[in-house]
């Protein structure tokens, strides 16, 4: 319980966690990317409650761009080589520890990243090296609701859950 209570940072990867894992190439070589918006209802529910999000992923994609813009998401590491070198740079930037910093992943070179913190998740759908590395697997895989069940989870923990529900069902408005 403690450990979700001291979360200020929402770190992720992209592919198999934001979405279900599939890479689609158009016919003019476009990447298509698909995004669950009850995840973005989320991420945009975290960001009300004062917690940072980021992306620490080891492609480079416009989609992936787009929907962080989208979301307001707080910092967008893209390419890097290193998840945990990544994740090192967005804790240092945004002055937060790993004690208070949750990585959700999915394969294997989200170990790095996931042993950094202190709350390492996995998705319904990693691979099972993941899920022995994690304190907490998400029942609903990743580009299913995975990102939005850990904030939720976080949210409840910290006693900010239901304030939030009736600001949103009091029409305040919500990007998703």
């Amino acid at each position: 319980m403690e450990r979700w209570q001291r979360i200020r940072l929402i770190a992720m990867d992209v592919d198999g966690v934001l979405t279900d894992g599939q890479i689609i190439y158009g016919n003019n070589g476009q990447e298509l990317k698909a995004f669950n918006v009850q995840d973005g209802m989320g991420i945009t529910l975290a960001h009300r409650a004062g917690l940072y999000t980021a992306i620490v992923t080891g492609r480079t994609s416009e989609a992936v761009s787009r929907r962080a813009e989208e979301l307001r998401i707080t910092v967008c590491r893209q390419g890097v080589t290193s998840k945990r070198e990544g994740l090192e740079s967005v804790l240092q930037q945004l002055g937060v520890s790993p004690e208070e910093t949750v990585f959700i992943g999915d394969d294997l070179n989200d170990l790095p990243a996931m042993a950094l913190v202190d709350l390492p998740v996995a998705v319904a759908n990693a691979v099972v090296e993941v899920k022995q590395a994690a304190i907490f697997c998400t029942q609903a895989p990743g580009g299913r609701g995975a990102v939005r069940e850990v904030i939720e989870r976080i949210l409840k923990e910290q006693g900010l859950w239901e304030n939030l529900v009736k600001e949103v069902a009091a029409g305040a408005r919500t990007r998703q």
